[in-house]
């Protein structure tokens, strides 16, 4: 796939390939390229690209198992999947977690949910309805 992406973000990961496979299993991002220190993700308008924490940092990153959320950042990547069902059992197979369907709300036409990554880094999907 060749880049025609209108926006993108950059997403620094211990583990490049278990976070790529998570963008790319739940969201359903392509992976467009792979090197040994970063992953680049794609759909038409959006580019995600993982990149590899140096290893003097990431030796002193302790990741828990399951991965506690680190809701402390102040941005939160926003995806627009199909099905949030979908991508909640996606997310829970590759290592993330998407909250209880009790917890999601509506917003702007969309039902949304947060969660996590493998990482613990916050996300939100939202399914848009058209009703």
């Amino acid at each position: 796939m060749s880049s025609q992406a209108m926006a993108g973000a950059v997403i620094y990961a211990k583990n490049i390939s278990l976070v790529s496979k998570f963008y790319a299993g739940t969201i359903g991002l392509d992976v467009a390229h792979t090197e040994a220190n970063h992953v680049v993700l794609e759909s038409p308008a959006f580019q995600l690209v993982v990149l590899a924490i140096p290893p003097t940092i990431a030796s002193s990153i302790e990741i828990a198992s399951p991965p506690a959320r680190r809701a402390e950042t102040p941005i939160k990547l926003v995806f627009f999947v199909p099905d949030i069902a979908a991508s909640r059992e996606a997310a829970a197979r590759l290592g993330g977690q998407l909250n209880p369907p009790g917890q999601e709300w509506r917003f702007q036409q969309s039902t949304v949910c947060d969660g996590h990554d493998p990482e613990g880094n916050v996300l939100q999907l939202r399914e848009r309805k058209t009703d």
